[in-house]
């Protein structure tokens, strides 16, 4: 038995393994060569190693490219059809449900509203389960091509022991009165594939910070404007999550001491007063029967024709915001802010100038000088893809586990 903290050879192995198939899944293509250069590893090491990965089916290779005066490169990179993951974004109108191969294109998705059930939690997960069988479905892929389901969720999630495959997994949400509701559980009735479950900004932030606007940051805030509002805080590369996963419920800091009364039975909050649900509300000359989408869209079609109570209550909104970004810029002093979700991206280019210019009003100067405020550029469906990145990230981090 090998000591208690001293690596065996299969733990540097898999840790070979992993290090490559981060570098050619986010760097990639990239020679055997560039792999050596740019991990350390030796020569020797990278060949074993890609050759392995090649036999495993993980990684192909991809073309060439001519070196200094010697015969060309083979260039590598992951094999994207050699698994597949699904996303699940539970979200405040919908659950949508997506497949993707290792390269997170989509390949098929499910959308179901979820109607006059709200976030009945039986109901939800017969979305979930429904969503997931018919993307399958309609590919063709089998369970046993699906590294797993990653969901996106509102709330604060507790993920239980990690040996028990997703079962532990609890989440608490005043908001949608989800009190400890035993989410892995209840999936793990109706699924076999491994479970992973995080908030809906968090997902949304490792998204962005993988694949959009955060990009090459190490410090940022990802905020989530839907019908609620919520924040990823990205510390030195990593979730800040807090000491019991709850760090980014930022659209529950207050803005009025005593104001309007917001979805979680508290007053004041910053989502009472910027999120979908409380603009359509506060503006209250949406068409009737409307959806809360198109009840946003009127608003912001009604400000561009210069209706008064439009142009107000979405310049209150910018201000709102601007004052709420500087406090995360004097809280966290990120080097990015970037504002995601659907609501964020609908309203995001009429406000995005009033909201840097109350940032700049009310945050302290040197750190507001140092951090830019900027759209996501993911997409309204950026919940999705995050979400699905928790299997992949899983992967990743094992050197290439298929489960």
């Amino acid at each position: 038995m090998a000591e208690r903290g001293k690596q065996t050879v299969r733990d540097l192995r898999r840790g070979s393994r992993s290090t490559l198939l981060h570098r050619l899944y986010f760097e990639g293509p990239l020679s055997r060569q560039e792999l050596g250069q740019i991990t350390g590893l030796s020569a020797g090491s990278v060949s074993n190693v890609v050759g392995e990965l090649i036999a495993d089916g993980l990684v192909e290779e991809c073309g060439s490219v001519e070196s200094d005066g010697g015969r060309p490169r083979i260039l590598l990179q992951v094999t994207p059809d050699r698994a597949h993951l699904i996303g699940v974004d539970v979200g405040e109108t919908q659950v949508r449900v997506a497949l993707f191969d290792l390269a997170l294109t989509e390949l098929a998705a499910s959308d179901h509203p979820l109607s006059d059930h709200g976030h009945d939690v039986d109901h939800v997960v017969e979305l979930m389960l429904t969503g997931i069988g018919e993307v399958l479905k309609r590919t063709g892929i089998q369970e046993s091509q699906v590294l797993g389901v990653g969901v996106g969720v509102p709330g604060i999630v507790e993920q239980g022991d990690p040996g028990r495959n997703g079962l532990g997994i609890v989440v608490h949400s005043q908001t949608v009165d989800w009190d400890a509701v035993p989410l892995g559980r209840l999936l793990r009735a109706g699924t076999d594939l491994p479970l992973h479950v995080d908030n809906g900004a968090k997902t949304l932030g490792q998204a962005e910070m993988w694949f959009g606007a955060g990009q090459g940051a190490r410090h940022a805030v990802v905020a989530l404007f839907g019908s609620g509002v919520g924040a990823c805080v990205i510390a030195d590369g990593a979730r800040f999550r807090g000491a019991t996963s709850s760090a980014g419920e930022w659209g529950h800091t207050k803005v009025h001491v005593g104001g309007r009364l917001c979805r979680c039975g508290s007053r004041g909050c910053l989502e009472a007063y910027v999120g979908a649900e409380a603009l359509v509300e506060r503006w209250g000359e949406a068409p009737p029967g409307s959806s809360e989408k198109e009840g946003l869209a009127a608003l912001l079609a009604a400000a561009e024709r210069d209706e008064p109570s439009a142009v107000s209550l979405l310049a209150e909104s910018a201000e709102y915001l601007g004052a709420a970004i500087a406090d995360l810029i004097n809280l966290f002093n990120p080097e990015r802010i970037i504002i995601g979700g659907w609501a964020g991206l609908l309203l995001g280019p009429r406000l995005l100038p009033a909201i840097k210019d109350a940032a700049t009003s009310y945050a302290l100067r040197f750190p507001r000088a140092q951090t830019s405020i900027e759209l996501g550029r993911l997409g309204p469906d950026a919940v999705t893809v995050g979400a699905a990145t928790l299997p992949l990230s899983r992967f990743l981090d094992s050197g290439g586990s298929m489960r």
